[in-house]
């Protein structure tokens, strides 16, 4: 393969930093997939890596992007070839191993998925490690039982991400969604996308006392923290809620009591999940969890302007996905 631009994050004098460089295939982490790179994307996790506002990248120099979506050039895994449709995310891409910031992906197979057939890449890309979390959260919750005549399904964090792919899914499986946001001018956009409901956080009163009104059947929480504690004292008897994100902090402060006298079910979603899992959640995302709101969803820019997009991640300036086009 010809020379290709990355975006490689590096460590100087104790800085963390990125810049485009131009790099070989042998130049990069080998793996036995081989994927001609057309999409990336920016999570938070992306952009706290590659400006050093947080401890994300484990190896420097290390290409960021935690996802990739392209064509595969070459493979020696089994039941991944020549020619098809994947996408990568998990383990160590884009911390310890050259990520999706770059023309060329060299990784390792389990986290490769070929793509089911009614997926393309750039939607792929669209869902990403948010879509892939919240479809993972909503297959593990109705494992436990959620199911729409359960009640209110509240998702806060609403405008990001993991959120706004959660409310086109849940919408989509006739949930009742209540979307929790901080951004008021945002209401059109999440009703847009399938939201019931839509409470502003400005004026949320969240209480004090170990158990407040039983609200939500369930809740998806990518902001942990004072809300997700709030969370776990509003739950209906036996509700549920999926836990995948720090944004608002790592700490909760709560009682044991949401938990032994409501039954309330504080489960911890993890993307970086076992191949099988991956698999079965990648075909529902192809089918009865394929989103109909994604080209609403993100805003695709050239791979030029990854580093403003950085910013604007962290100052809270985007909603939905931001999609970085490599090819």
């Amino acid at each position: 393969m010809e020379k290709f631009k990355a975006y490689r994050i590096f460590e100087e004098q104790g800085k963390v930093s990125g810049r485009f460089v131009e790099l070989g295939e042998d130049e990069i982490d080998p793996g036995e997939v081989v994927i001609r790179n057309a999409y990336a994307s920016v999570n938070y996790k992306d952009a706290l890596a590659a400006t050093g506002a947080g401890k994300v990248i484990r190896r420097f120099p290390c290409i960021g992007g935690i996802d990739a979506a392209g064509t595969v050039i070459a493979s020696s895994a089994p039941g991944i070839k020549a020619g098809d449709e994947v996408v990568a995310h998990g383990g160590e891409l884009g911390v310890a191993h050259d990520g999706g910031y770059a023309g060329c992906v060299r990784a390792t197979a389990a986290w490769v998925m070929p793509l089911p057939k009614s997926i393309s890449a750039l939607d792929a890309i669209t869902l990403g490690v948010a879509g892939y979390t919240s479809a993972l959260a909503i297959h593990l919750l109705e494992a436990n039982g959620l199911k729409p005549a359960n009640g209110k399904v509240l998702v806060n964090g609403a405008t990001g991400g993991c959120g706004s792919i959660a409310i086109d899914m849940l919408a989509r499986r006739g949930y009742h969604v209540v979307a929790l946001t901080g951004k008021d001018a945002e209401r059109d956009y999440l009703t847009g996308l399938g939201a019931a409901e839509v409470l502003s956080r400005h004026g949320l009163t969240m209480g004090t006392r170990p158990l407040e009104k039983a609200t939500w059947a369930a809740a998806f929480d990518s902001v942990g923290g004072e809300q997700l504690a709030w969370l776990t004292r509003t739950m209906q008897q036996e509700g549920l809620i999926a836990s995948f994100g720090n944004a608002g902090g790592i700490e909760l402060n709560t009682t044991v009591l949401p938990f032994i006298l409501r039954g309330v079910r504080l489960i911890g979603v993890n993307s970086d999940s076992p191949p099988a899992l991956r698999k079965a959640v990648w075909d529902r995302l192809g089918g009865d969890l394929a989103p109909r709101h994604l080209a609403e969803i993100r805003q695709v820019v050239g791979f030029e302007e990854l580093p403003a997009v950085f910013q604007r991640v962290l100052h809270g300036q985007v909603r939905g996905r931001s999609v970085i086009r490599i090819a």
